[in-house]
C-alpha cells in the first residue's frame, strides 16, 4: 500500500480547507501558518484617496484583492458612510484583478468595468487596462490612477502604468506580517530539513519570502533552501512560481486556474509521480 503524501502548506486564513482539502484526497496535511493580513486603519493618504474618490478625480482605480476591497471601505467608515463611499465607487472606472473582488463587489452592487483574466496576475490587468484606455503610446497620459495595494508594492504593475503615461497613487490598506506564534513554521522548517515532507505547496509568493526569513532567523536559511530544493513544490500561479524561480528553486505543479482547490487536485493527479521521480534523482 502507497504511503499517503505528506505535505506541508503554510496557508493561513484557509487553513482549515487546506487541511480538508488535502486529507479528503488521502494525504498528511501539515498546516503551518506563514502570514497574517494586519488592517492599517485610516491614514491621512487614505483620508486623501476617499476626497480624490469622492471629487471623481481617478481616470481608473484598480482593486487587486477582495480583502483589500473589504478593509479599504471598513476603514474609510470610520470617517464616512458606507452610503457615501459605495456611491463614490460607482462613479468610478473600476478595474478588479480576479474572481475575490469581482464578488466584492457584486455583493455591493457596484459595477465595475473589467475583471482581469486568469491567471490573474498583473500582466492581466494590464491588459484590461489597455483595452480601456485605447490605442496610442500613452494613452493614460494625464490620467490619475488607483490601485489598491495587497500586502506590498505592485512595482511591476505601477512601472508599466507608469510607462502607458499615468500618475499612479498606490492606495495600502493593509500590510502582511508573520503570524504572533511562529513556533509551527519554526517546527516546519526543522522538519523540512529533515525530510518529513514529500511535497510543499504555496499559495502565495509570500509565503517563501516569510519562510526564509524564519529560516535565517534559525541560522538555517541555507538548509531550508536546499531543502525545498529536495522536495516537489507546488505553486497556485505564476506570481508564486516566479519568487520561487528568483531563489533558484524549480515548480513541478502548477494548477491550470490559480486557485486552491485547484492546486491541491493537481498535486494529487501529478504528486506521487513527481515524488518518485525525485526519489530516484536522489539515490
Amino acid at each position: 500500500m502507497t504511503s499517503p503524501l505528506r505535505i506541508l502548506s503554510f496557508e493561513s486564513r484557509k487553513a482549515d480547507e487546506m487541511r480538508s482539502l488535502i486529507e479528503r484526497h488521502g494525504g498528511h496535511a501539515t498546516i503551518a501558518a506563514a502570514m497574517k493580513e494586519i488592517p492599517i486603519g485610516i491614514t491621512p493618504e487614505l483620508r486623501s484617496f476617499a476626497e480624490q474618490l469622492r471629487d471623481r478625480a481617478f481616470g481608473l482605480v484598480i482593486f487587486m484583492t477582495g480583502v483589500g476591497a473589504e478593509a479599504l471601505v471598513a476603514a474609510l467608515e470610520t470617517e464616512f458612510s458606507r452610503d457615501e463611499i459605495l456611491d463614490w465607487l460607482r462613479q468610478s472606472r473600476l478595474i478588479v484583478r480576479g474572481p475575490k473582488p469581482a464578488a466584492v463587489f457584486k455583493k455591493w452592487n457596484v459595477p465595475f468595468l473589467a475583471r482581469a483574466a486568469e491567471p490573474n496576475t498583473w500582466h492581466e490587468v494590464i491588459d484590461e487596462v489597455r483595452k480601456i484606455a485605447g490605442a496610442g503610446e500613452r494613452p493614460l497620459t494625464g490620467q490619475l490612477v488607483a490601485v489598491q495595494e495587497y500586502g506590498a508594492p505592485s512595482t511591476e504593475l505601477y512601472a508599466e502604468l507608469e510607462r502607458l503615461g499615468a500618475c499612479v497613487l498606490p492606495v495600502s490598506v493593509y500590510r502582511w506580517s508573520l503570524p504572533d506564534d511562529v513556533e509551527p513554521l519554526k517546527a516546519a522548517i526543522r522538519a523540512g530539513i529533515n525530510n518529513e515532507f514529500d511535497l510543499v505547496l504555496f499559495t502565495t509568493a509570500q509565503h517563501l519570502v516569510h519562510t526564509v526569513e524564519v529560516a535565517n532567523s534559525l541560522g538555517l536559511q541555507a538548509e531550508w533552501l536546499q531543502a525545498l530544493g529536495r522536495c516537489v513544490l507546488a505553486s497556485i500561479g505564476p506570481t508564486a512560481t516566479e519568487r520561487l524561480h528568483e531563489y533558484g528553486l524549480s515548480v513541478a505543479i502548477e494548477p491550470e486556474h490559480p486557485h486552491m482547490g485547484h492546486l491541491v487536485k493537481a498535486v494529487f493527479e501529478h504528486g506521487p509521480d513527481c515524488v518518485a521521480r525525485s526519489r530516484t534523482l536522489s539515490q
